[in-house]
Parts: C-alpha cells; structure tokens; sequence
C-alpha cells in the first residue's frame, strides 16, 4: 500500500538541518511540535541495528524549547512539576514531567538549568509553550517566557564519545549523565549535554540560530567517517526496548506521572506550589490502579501500532492497552508498552492482545528489554 504524503506549508516548519536529512536519503517525517522529525532512513530494522553498532547524527530540532527568564523563573519551574528542583543547580539537566491541575500529564521534558533565573525546557510533542504562559499571566509572575530559536542535534550510539571528542575536543568525555558544559564550534560556544532519547548512550548539542545549522551537520558527518556515522533518528523498535515513553503515545493527559512509571521523579510532599500537587498526594497515597509495563506478544511481527490496541484476560475482560509496539531482532519477539491495570501487572501474567493482525497471546515482563540485556 502506497503511504500518504505529507504536505509542506509554512506551519510544519523544516529546521536547520534539513538539508542535510534530505541529501542523506530521508524516508519518512513524522510531524512534532509543528515541524519535521525524520523516522526512516534505510528502514527501521537497519537504523536500528546500526544505531546499536556504530554512531547517528539526529535532527531533533522539534525538540522545542520554552525559555523561562527573571527573577520569578524558580518558582515558575516548581510550579510546572511535582519534581523538587530546590537542589538543581546550573549545569544540570532534569527529567521533569510537568502536570495540570488534576495531576494528568502535560509533557514530560528535560529541563536545562543555564543560570539561577534561567532555564530551557526541552519538550516533548505538546504545546507546553501556551500553558506556561497561562500561568505566568495569571499569577503575575515577573518573568519572561517564549520560545528561543534553539535547534538541538543528537549524537548517539557506542561511538558518541568518540565522534564528539573529535569534533569538540577531548573535554566532552568528561561530560557526566544529564550534565552540560559550553564547548567551542567556529568560534560559538555552543551548550552540549550528555543526554538523548536512546539507550546507546549519546549528546545533544544546543545549537542558538540557525545559521551554523549545516555547518555544524557537515563537521560531524565528516569527522564521524572512521566511526561508521550516518544520519539517524529515534528509532521505534530501541526506543521500546529501552522503555523510553513517548508523549501522546505512552502516555496522555489522562495519565498521571505515577500511572507511567514516573512517580520516582515526583516530589510530592517538598514541590511546594506545583499546580496539581495536591491531586497527586491522593495518587501517591492510594498508589495508581493501573501502570505501564512491558509487554512480550507472542507471534510474527505485528503491524504499525496506529490506534491503541485491547488488551483482556484470558477470559475476554479489559485490563488494559497497548500503546507501542514493534518486531525486536535482538529479542525474537514483539516487544511492546501497554497500560495495565493492577489486577494483571504482575511478571509473568498471560494477557490477550487484540492486534490489527488478530488476537495474540502476550506475557507481562518484569523489566524493559534492554536491561533484561544487560541481566
């Protein structure tokens, strides 16, 4: 069946990488926070085997950042997440989901800490933007929120490390996880951090304007060639080993960060003025009443997860949904993220799956694949 294109117009917003993602043979975009984000290269099982081999240079430039600047900016972070941030300090990077007023998620970015009243919130696919300055206009909040033209490019893979100190110098393998430091690109101090949505390990580089954009791209694709470097992107099958959630898929606003597996970056008793705190302290007390978990579904490759896929107990009744699902080379099964209710959450557990390839027996698994791999 031949796939749909997408049509460009000046809303779905390329970056200043494109040219680069073009002229490596892109196959397929997906659209987030209104601009392009490559999926397919050669095709997902071949990205991903290299991914897992060798080192990618990312177009993550969707990766939007909300700039939060002035005296008020502390407390407006606190406000956005039950996460306590009291302790972060400037050079540190933060996982942080960030909720509404009933506790149910809101995006889940990595927060980057540039100063004592400044920070950049790299966001996932939502339009955190327009909520934040809800709030900030609301409370009267003396701070400045917009959104800075930032374009990050990732570098991941086993061979990040090596890449990047060719490019950046040998400092940048002193960079520890979720920490930042500025390194020298043609006379720019550019922000990197050790961070990335993979599991193979990588950076992100920070890049402020665009014009360096293919500059930047031809450094390291050039540098990266004793390194087996291609063009890359997140990729669909390492990302669901890895357990890494994506927003709108894995989890939407009718989650709450505890039902996704994240209550451990939840605060709730010392995030005093986060906007949902007090629903949350209700879910961390009762404990969610369902979860996600990884799943094992038994069978050939199943197709694309487009719609979210039933799950029942082996007598027919709901427990619970599939939300991402892929054939794993590596582990000769379906892997797969579903939301499970507690009932049925337990390794081990045989659930049914209700595929668009037909119902499918599924095992409920004690950790994510890729740590099963390191045992």
């Amino acid at each position: 069946m031949t796939q749909p294109l997408l049509s460009p117009s000046r809303r779905l917003r390329r970056t200043p990488f494109s040219p680069g993602v073009e002229a490596a043979g892109v196959k397929a975009y997906t659209v987030y926070n209104h601009m392009l984000l490559p999926t397919v290269f050669r095709s997902v099982e071949e990205d991903y085997r290299h991914l897992k081999e060798a080192v990618q240079v990312w177009d993550v430039a969707c990766e939007r950042q909300v700039e939060i600047r002035g005296p008020d900016a502390a407390r407006l972070m606190q406000m956005l997440t039950p996460r306590d941030l009291r302790r972060m300090l400037p050079g540190q990077c933060y996982y942080v989901p960030m909720v509404d007023e009933t506790g149910g998620m809101l995006n889940d970015p990595v927060a980057v800490k540039l100063a004592e009243d400044r920070f950049w919130v790299s966001i996932a696919d939502s339009d955190l933007l327009l909520w934040v300055k809800g709030i900030v206009w609301g409370m009267r909040l003396d701070v400045l929120v917009d959104e800075p033209d930032v374009s990050p490019l990732a570098v991941q893979g086993p061979r990040a490390d090596e890449l990047m100190a060719a490019v950046f110098g040998e400092g940048v393998r002193a960079l520890r996880f979720f920490r930042f430091g500025w390194f020298d690109f043609e006379g720019r101090s550019l922000a990197i951090a050790r961070s990335g949505y993979s599991r193979q390990g990588g950076f992100e580089i920070y890049l402020e304007g665009g014009e360096m954009g293919m500059a930047l791209w031809h450094a390291l694709m050039e540098a990266g060639r004793p390194f087996d470097v291609r063009a890359g992107c997140p990729n669909l099958i390492e990302r669901i080993e890895g357990g890494l959630l994506s927003y709108g898929n894995d989890m939407t606003r009718a989650n709450t960060p505890h039902e996704c597996g994240l209550g451990r970056f939840c605060n709730t008793l010392t995030a005093i003025g986060c906007v949902g705190r007090d629903a949350l302290l209700r879910v961390a007390q009762e404990g969610p009443v369902r979860q996600i978990r990884p799943l094992a579904i038994d069978g050939p490759a199943v197709p694309a997860c487009l719609e979210a896929w039933p799950v029942t107990d082996p007598g027919g009744r709901r427990v619970g949904q599939v939300t991402s699902a892929a054939w794993s080379p590596d582990h000769a099964t379906n892997v797969a993220i579903g939301m499970i209710r507690m009932t049925h959450w337990e390794p081990g557990t045989r659930l049914v799956v209700e595929t668009p390839a037909g119902r499918r027996e599924a095992e409920v698994r004690a950790r994510f694949f890729h740590d099963e791999a390191k045992g």
